[in-house]
């Protein structure tokens, strides 16, 4: 499955421009698909898309199946007649540099629940027949998510653990009571999702025709918050409260003395291979509707994963345990058309990992401020020793910025001492030969002219920025996913440059 030569960038469209204060998949993602296509790039990666819980973190979703309203455009509601353009002159002002979810979260939810009240009466003939059909298309989840959210509002936005035992157990009764109780609310999360999957299709459509491919995202397990584990809690590790028995992690890595806890639940694969991994074929299939290319987070899980207890406090005290392995992917070939998928195969990487994805002929990642330091793969990770099918990264969204890498000190919980980053600065700079003024355009340049048929770069390396325009620290909990960009900041030099670099390299 080796991938043509191309380069991208990426950028969540919670990052993009805009007044509402979120990004959103409305005109300025357009805008920044010209700015790609402008800049001779191919792909655009995103985080995943669905709707955030705990934390504003993409990689914890009340459902891996349903889109997050929070981008849906305003403006194209506007457009499409289903609100009017009075209706958000109240809007509040916010800051365009960072999303402050919380605020924002109530002022987009108040306008997103009038465009959806006012659905009957304002949508067009065809909208109305395209969200029953949409309905009826994608009901093996959306009934079950849209009841969840429903719930969810009524009890305050608490974890489903703590409902009532009837809603807890699903018991007949208590559901059918519950979707009749909350009808009008239930709806409108359909709506939701209908107008999200228009708009996403319309983007993805327009990006198409402009040679553009937008790789999603896809983190290996679910948020335990979910309607996925609340509505087929036979597929998880669930105690008869709903209560995780295990959950997932990581042991202690280059990002954590302590390793990361993350909390979710993990999977009884003997569950799912008994129905042919029925739920993960809906779950590849609905994110192949999406996007191109799928990046699965955590790749590593499937051929084993790091069990916690459900009641440890840290990620130390867990074990290695076998996942599906190649079992998995032989019904998934099996049952799906294609499977362009990128393995994400960082941290604590096993022969029987490099195995699993080379078996399936899947690119793994190359990062390269992981390639001049002490990560064990270290010498691996350098340029010159990429394969053709393989995606080489400057960083990710779990990394700093490269200027911030670049110029970091030892600090809490970094797995890097004062020595370790001087000895690591000497021999990245050794390796490209410059004084490190420009160290971002020299990773970039590293990247593109890596015999990886596959570049990207975060928008923020690409324009120079610090730590101030991390997305996201691992392991911490709060201040994460906030960033934004403006137009001003990727000027017209930069996209020369860039243009210019890409069609050296032969990308």
């Amino acid at each position: 499955m080796n991938f043509p030569r191309e380069s991208g960038i990426l950028l969540h469209p919670t990052s993009l421009p805009g007044p509402y204060g979120i990004g959103d998949i409305g005109p300025e993602a357009y805008r920044f698909a010209d700015a790609l296509a402008e800049m001779g790039q191919k792909l655009w990666q995103i985080l995943p898309h669905g709707l955030t819980g705990y934390g504003d973190s993409p990689y914890q979703s009340f459902s891996t199946f349903a889109g997050n309203p929070l981008l849906i455009s305003l403006d194209m509601l506007v457009s499409d007649g289903l609100l009017s353009k009075e209706q958000l002159q109240k809007y509040p002002k916010f800051p365009e540099n960072t999303v402050d979810y919380g605020p924002v979260i109530q002022a987009k939810e108040a306008v997103l629940t009038l465009a959806c009240r006012q659905f009957e009466r304002r949508a067009t003939a065809l909208q109305k027949e395209q969200f029953r059909e949409f309905c009826v298309r994608n009901h093996e989840w959306l009934d079950d998510f849209a009841l969840f959210m429903a719930l969810k509002y009524e009890y305050n936005l608490e974890p489903w653990t703590t409902w009532a035992p009837e809603l807890i157990g699903r018991e007949t009764e208590a559901i059918n009571k519950a979707r009749q109780r909350h009808k009008s609310v239930i709806r409108n999360m359909k709506i939701l999702q209908y107008l999200f999957d228009d708009q996403w299709r319309r983007l993805r459509h327009y990006c198409s025709q402009l040679g553009i491919k937008i790789v999603g995202d896809i983190p290996i397990f679910v948020a335990h918050d979910s309607a996925d584990a609340w509505a087929s809690p036979e597929l998880f590790y669930l105690d008869s409260s709903g209560k995780c028995t295990v959950v997932a992690g990581v042991p202690p890595d280059y990002f954590s003395a302590t390793g990361q806890l993350w909390g979710n639940p993990l999977y009884r694969w003997d569950a799912h291979r008994q129905t042919d991994y029925a739920w993960w074929v809906r779950r590849m299939r609905k994110i192949f509707e999406m996007v191109d290319i799928v990046r699965i987070d955590h790749f590593r899980g499937f051929a084993a994963y790091w069990e916690i207890p459900g009641d440890a406090e840290t990620a130390i005290n867990g074990r290695w345990v076998p996942g599906p392995g190649a079992d998995l992917f032989h019904s998934l070939k099996r049952q799906l058309p294609a499977l362009p998928v990128i393995a994400e195969d960082l941290g604590v990487i096993t022969p029987d990992v490099d195995t699993l994805r080379d078996t399936f002929q899947l690119p793994g990642m190359r990062i390269l401020q992981f390639a001049f330091g002490n990560d064990d793969k270290a010498e691996e990770y350098r340029p010159h020793n990429s394969p053709p099918n393989c995606v080489v990264y400057t960083g990710t969204h779990d990394n700093d910025t490269t200027v911030g890498w670049f110029w970091s000190e030892a600090g809490k919980d970094s797995t890097r001492s004062q020595e370790d980053i001087e000895r690591e600065r000497k021999t990245i700079l050794d390796y490209v030969g410059t004084s490190g003024e420009e160290i971002h355009w020299d990773l970039i340049g590293l990247a593109l002219r890596s015999k990886a048929n596959t570049a990207v770069f975060p928008l923020q390396d690409l324009m120079g920025l610090g730590t101030e325009a991390r997305m996201n620290i691992p392991g911490t909990k709060s201040n994460n996913w906030r960033w934004r960009f403006t137009w001003d900041m990727l000027t017209p030099v930069i996209k020369n440059r860039l243009r210019q670099m890409v069609e050296s390299a032969g990308r």
